[in-house]
């Protein structure tokens, strides 16, 4: 009889291992990287696509040209997946015109004013590409580089590593700057973005990811009845170029309040003056933390899809850009036509003009130094 009983047990075993092996490598077989050729540069430089997949079945699609995120492919409540960013169907689209979509930004993300600053005494001239300012890091900031690209290992999900070397003076600024960011997609729903930078002289840096989010896919109906969160109870008022006053004005009774979730719509026209300035949300907010913890910053959820995004960040700061700058000239994938509120950005990062702002956290790096930051980007539904 114990005999018998042992045997079963055995068996019982081997079909439970059996069954847990199939699972894993129907999981792995999920989880894949996949390398394809996107078109050429018109010096001729290849341009490649990568096509991340996660267990669940969420697709991303970034090329190493700019580290440009394509399309991000989410379910909705009922498990529908769709492209919840904005761009172009093809390369040319983005050689073209385009206002950074889904694009790594770097060295200096966001706005430097009178595109200039001074370091150790030493004052560097940059690009004026926006105004008076710099603005993404000049004419020819990261996301208008080839990036050097490969699939690495991941614990949990699949994951590409995107490098590239600033050499010293590009753009204005000083040092040669190695940048390494990975791009995670993980079997939590998670895009996690760990940036990564060492300098051999000093300078300043700001990496950041500028993509455009539509939770009612991709741009099929403006964002204002996004329903949004974000953890600050402060923000960093603009002037007329939009760059930072110094001040770190409290958002409770003005329009900038979103600690406790209200829609994009609700309040953008108001007649208050950093609404006037920008046209609407395109603003620094002052995270509530201490310290450099991966913390949540902001929470969207889209009512028609019930699709959520979740943003975590170790950054002090967080960029919300409700995409009032679209004017309906971009036709983008799918032939749908951008017009003004397709698209929100939330880009963290240390605040605009820091440089310039010595009471604002400082993005000097020295050599000997490493630059380290993480963003973590959650997709679901309810």
């Amino acid at each position: 009889m114990m005999r018998t009983l042992n045997i079963c047990m055995a068996v019982t075993l081997s079909i439970v291992w059996l069954a847990i092996g199939a699972q894993a490598r129907e999981t792995k077989q999920k989880m894949k990287t996949e390398k394809q050729a996107f078109g050429k540069l018109p010096d001729g430089t290849p341009v490649d696509l990568y096509t991340l997949t996660n267990a669940n079945g969420i697709e991303m699609k970034v090329m190493t040209y700019g580290g440009i995120v394509i399309s991000l492919k989410t379910p909705d409540r009922n498990g529908k997946l769709e492209d919840i960013v904005l761009g172009y169907d093809n390369l040319q689209g983005y050689l073209d015109k385009t206002p950074y979509f889904g694009a790594l930004i770097g060295r200096y993300g966001n706005r430097i004013g009178k595109a200039r600053f001074t370091l150790n005494g030493k004052t560097y001239q940059l690009p004026k590409n926006d105004g008076e300012n710099t603005l993404h890091g000049g004419l020819k900031g990261f996301d208008k580089v080839v990036w050097t690209a490969k699939p690495v290992k991941a614990k949990d999900g699949a994951a590409l590593e995107l490098t590239y070397v600033s050499k010293d003076g590009e753009e204005g600024f000083p040092g040669n700057l190695s940048v390494r960011v990975v791009y995670t997609l993980n079997n939590k729903n998670e895009w996690r973005i760990d940036y990564t930078a060492t300098t051999d002289k000093d300078t300043v840096v700001n990496l950041t990811q500028h993509s455009y989010f539509n939770l009612a896919a991709g741009g099929a109906a403006n964002n204002l009845g996004h329903e949004i969160y974000l953890n600050a109870d402060r923000f960093t008022p603009v002037d007329k170029g939009l760059i930072p006053t110094g001040e770190l004005r409290a958002v409770k009774g003005t329009p900038m309040d979103f600690t406790k979730p209200m829609t994009i719509g609700a309040h953008i026209d108001d007649n208050y003056d950093q609404l006037q300035l920008a046209g609407g949300y395109d603003h620094n907010w002052v995270l509530n933390k201490k310290g450099n913890s991966l913390s949540l910053a902001a929470r969207v959820y889209e009512p028609t899809t019930g699709r959520v995004l979740e943003v975590s960040t170790t950054e002090p700061g967080i960029q919300f850009y409700a995409g009032n700058f679209l004017d309906g000239t971009i036709t983008g994938k799918g032939g749908k036509v951008y017009v003004k509120r397709y698209g929100f950005c939330l880009e963290t990062q240390h605040f605009p003009d820091s440089p310039n702002q010595p009471s604002f956290p400082s993005t000097t790096l020295k050599p000997g130094q490493k630059y380290a930051t993480t963003t973590v980007y959650k997709f679901s539904a309810k």
